[in-house]
């Protein structure tokens, strides 16, 4: 089994044969640094690299984390229950694949167990597992509910995402506050009645 589940443009990509050193990741900061007019050698920048290189490490840690063991204890003793699990207003950040700034806001999950449920806190470390990596918002959304749909095979799932892009609000046409929605349904979800009932759950609570 694959076990840390990739961007599909990651399949051939070998991070451990491909990945600079710590060296090399630290001057090409200093390139751009340079590149943009400033003095990589002036005292307030001098060790901005070193900076942004550990930066880069705890922004970047999904790449190295395992959604699937995140997942695997489910807890079986559940009195029965078989109706929805809702987990919502899980907030994360995230950086765009297209220009590498972030994009910020919450995640909505449902699902109808199978069988047991998995711990409430693993759907949120499940989030911060694939929003810690580059990527778009779409992706994001695909990347959580298959990695939850693999592992717990629930009877059905429901992921929202609503985020602002920093790409659309700080550059381009500037404008901030606007909202993005993506949402991915499987199994009982695919119903238009059940997605009606997940989003006035998600909705009726955030009012």
């Amino acid at each position: 089994m694959d076990a840390i589940i990739k961007h599909p443009a990651l399949r051939a990509f070998d991070p451990e044969t491909k990945r600079p050193t710590r060296e090399e990741a630290e001057e090409a900061v200093r390139t751009l640094i340079a590149y943009m007019g400033d003095d990589p050698e002036r005292e307030g920048l001098v060790d901005t690299p070193k900076r942004v290189v550990n930066a880069y490490a705890e922004l970047y840690g999904g790449y190295k984390q395992d959604a699937n063991a995140i997942l695997e204890r489910v807890f079986d003793d559940v009195g029965g229950y078989k109706d929805i699990v809702l987990v919502q207003d899980i907030p994360f950040f995230s950086h765009c694949e297209h220009h590498m700034v972030p994009f910020v806001g919450k995640v909505h999950v449902a699902y109808y167990p199978s069988g047991g449920v998995v711990g409430l806190s693993k759907i949120g470390r499940v989030v911060d597992v694939f929003a810690r990596r580059l990527q778009t918002q779409e992706h994001l959304t695909e990347s959580i509910a298959e990695a939850i749909d693999k592992v717990l095979a629930p009877r059905g799932l429901a992921v929202m995402i609503e985020a602002e892009h920093m790409c659309m609000a700080m550059r381009g046409i500037r404008k901030s506050g606007v909202s993005t929605t993506t949402t991915r349904f499987t199994g009982l979800f695919e119903d238009p009645a059940e997605q009606v009932r997940f989003i006035t759950l998600v909705r009726g609570v955030q009012r």
